[in-house]
């Protein structure tokens, strides 16, 4: 499989560019050319390792949104929204609640990212499961869509959502937009507009209707409106395809025209990213899942401390003092150094390493609000430093822990466990989801729903994985 060329440095696990997108003058006809593609695209031309790839974003993806599902964020939306929400047609995944679609995937997107534990698009930061497969699924209990079709529409709703994300990546994210949610509603719009069969023009519509819905600050981060964010791309995008099929008309030029989406949203493009080598390579084939329930820049930091504390049977109290030294987005990013809740928490080294020195993991329970503030987490946390050092790439790092008999610990890592060159096995993509569904649902039921996922393209009808997801 050829990936595509860019340039920029290797990142956690992937890839994130050192400078911008260089400016291209755009040509008239990149919302088009993509929506053709997207129209014309077939299951049948999609290489195996790509629906293989396509089958474990969806796992990983399910797993999540069941994980989330029991989240005070999730109840609260719930309870909130639920009087407006009209008939129940979709499932909540987890719950026993169902809803008319477009809030069942406004629900199903905001529980899958709750626990910051989805897949990410390394070079963009993209978490493109959410978006879309949240509104597919939720389409797919309305009107039957077999698992083939639904195999095929999550395959390039992440295509689109993530080559225009590419097209503007690191300056759009870097003046604070959520790229999650700006892009993800382009590929919830595509892949919906997919299965209901959009003519190119439709595609042109819905693609526009997309653009003039961005959603996501990066101010959000720690809240709860931080995955509010792909909910809402979830619900836009169908807005939008539904908008599109009884030809809602929209600008033909929505990406590209000088005060369209791109330019509006970024200081810097290449539109190139996003109409080259269509049907030759495919985003989702550098898709990775997380190990770690938080912030992807902390993840070669909890590699790096699992591994000391496990090979040096580690206790807090051996410790005097850690000093992590860290490529600046650690900083940039998870610099919170004093967290006061779990979401806050997963933006903080601080103490997302202090509590994989003292727990030996980072899942979603070790960034409850009950852990943030527990006393022997604090503590260490307080001993902990970082330096940012220009040699370290977002990929590594280099932790050192001196002990208070002054023996010092150190452990490198070059690419943490769910990089693209250290990616998690099925077996360990499996292991995440049962954890996740543990207390929700019961094993059994975890292993079906699955299994399901595994043999999605069999399906007659995708639905089957919402219904077996009700608990």
């Amino acid at each position: 499989m050829n990936r595509r060329k860019f340039a920029g440095t290797i990142a956690t696990a992937g890839i994130l560019p050192q400078v911008a997108a260089a400016a291209d003058p755009a040509p008239r006809d990149v919302t088009r050319i993509l929506a053709r593609y997207v129209v014309n695209a077939k299951y049948e031309d999609l290489p195996a390792p790509v629906r293989k790839e396509a089958t474990r974003t969806l796992l990983n993806w399910a797993g999540c949104a069941i994980g989330g599902s029991r989240h005070e964020t999730l109840d609260i939306a719930i309870a909130a929204l639920t009087p407006f929400a009209g008939p129940g047609q979709a499932t909540v995944l987890g719950r026993k609640e169902k809803l008319n679609v477009m809030h069942a995937a406004l629900m199903n997107g905001i529980s899958s990212h709750i626990f910051d534990y989805d897949d990410t698009h390394l070079r963009t930061i993209i978490h493109p499961g959410g978006p879309v497969a949240s509104a597919i699924l939720a389409y797919a209990e309305y009107k039957p869509v077999s698992g083939r079709d639904f195999l095929n529409a999550l395959v390039l709703g992440t295509e689109v959502e993530c080559r225009i994300g590419n097209a503007v990546y690191p300056t759009h994210y870097d003046i604070g937009w959520h790229i999650t949610g700006t892009t993800g509603v382009f590929g919830a719009a595509a892949a919906v507009g997919k299965l209901l069969g959009l003519n190119e023009q439709q595609m042109v519509w819905a693609i526009g209707l997309a653009a003039t819905q961005p959603v996501g600050l990066k101010e959000m981060f720690g809240t709860m409106t931080k995955s509010f964010h792909p909910g809402r791309a979830a619900q836009n995008g169908l807005t939008s395809a539904f908008l599109a099929a009884r030809n809602f008309t929209s600008s033909n030029q929505a990406i590209e025209a000088k005060e369209g989406w791109a330019n509006a949203v970024s200081t810097a493009r290449n539109y190139a990213e996003i109409t080259d080598n269509l049907s030759k390579t495919y985003e989702i084939s550098i898709n990775t899942y997380k190990p770690f329930a938080c912030g992807i820049v902390i993840h070669p930091t909890l590699d790096a401390c699992i591994q000391l504390r496990n090979e040096n049977k580690l206790t807090a109290n051996q410790i005097d003092r850690v000093e992590l030294r860290v490529n600046r987005l650690v900083e940039i990013l998870t610099g919170k150094k004093t967290p006061q809740t779990g979401l806050e928490g997963k933006f903080s080294v601080y103490h997302a390493a202090a509590a994989a020195i003292v727990k030996g993991a980072a899942g979603e329970k070790q960034f409850s609000d009950a852990l943030v503030r527990d006393p022997e987490i604090i503590a260490l946390r307080d001993r902990i430093t970082t330096i940012v050092d220009p040699a370290i790439s977002a990929e590594k790092v280099r932790v050192t822990i001196t002990l208070k008999d002054g023996r010092k610990l150190e452990k490198s890592i070059e690419n943490a466990i769910g990089s693209t060159k250290n990616p998690m096995t099925d077996k360990m993509l499996e292991a995440k989801f049962s954890d996740l569904a543990d207390g929700v649902m019961p094993a059994a039921q975890a292993r079906k729903v699955m299994d399901l996922c595994w043999g999605v393209e069999k399906l007659t009808g995708a639905a089957e994985i919402a219904k077996a997801s009700a608990a």
